[in-house]
């Protein structure tokens, strides 16, 4: 049976968010938000764990532990498809690995258990597959190996959600898991950080 792996996309530009930190970087708890979606995705059993950087690249790169595969999206600033296609290529020469969990840096709480409940459905023969959150489609996203090719297609700022307007999706019950809340924003920053601290 082929294995999962899991990319997280921190190449964005963040421009909602401003200021000279990349988006990535900035902190939550004192923790960059990179450090959360890795957490999720390395507390899953899947490998590889492959990061996306793009703006402040090699400052992102610092923020990664041990057994992180980094690589750079060539051309990031064209959106997140760039990011995206890097992610995939990394993952090419990993002939075992059938499928990829996307996940995103910006998105701090969501949980391994998603990743995992991802990889169960491809098990059971989804080849494109959405978590969900009270019946909202989230993030991560799976997408099978045999739809890498059309997901190189893509341009600008259209992710793998781009392909579920041409393919049967499987949603994944994620509800309890975690929470796939942006940061966008520095005020989205700061509502989660009261909400962590309120419990």
């Amino acid at each position: 049976m082929s294995d999962v792996a899991v990319a997280v996309l921190a190449a964005g530009r963040g421009e909602r968010l401003g200021g000279r930190t990349p988006k990535p970087l900035v902190t939550l708890q004192g923790r960059p938000l990179v450090a959360w979606a890795l957490d999720a995705a390395l507390a899953t059993t899947f490998r590889p764990v492959v990061l996306v950087v793009g703006r402040g690249g090699m400052a992102v790169r610092r923020a990664a532990p041990a057994g992180v595969v980094v690589v750079r999206a060539r051309k990031w600033r064209q959106g997140i498809a760039r990011s995206l296609w890097a992610g995939l290529e990394a993952l090419d020469h990993w002939a075992r690995v059938g499928a990829v969990c996307i996940g995103l840096a910006d998105q701090p709480l969501v949980g391994a258990e998603a990743y995992r409940r991802l990889a169960a459905a491809h098990r059971d023969g989804a080849r494109l597959a959405v978590a969900t959150y009270d019946g909202t489609r989230g993030n991560p996203v799976l997408l099978d190996r045999s739809l890498w090719g059309e997901a190189r297609k893509l341009r600008g700022d259209l992710g793998a959600r781009a392909l579920m307007d041409h393919h049967a999706v499987t949603e994944v019950d994620c509800t309890g898991t975690g929470d796939p809340i942006d940061v966008d924003t520095l005020a989205d920053l700061g509502d989660l950080e009261r909400r962590l601290e309120d419990g």
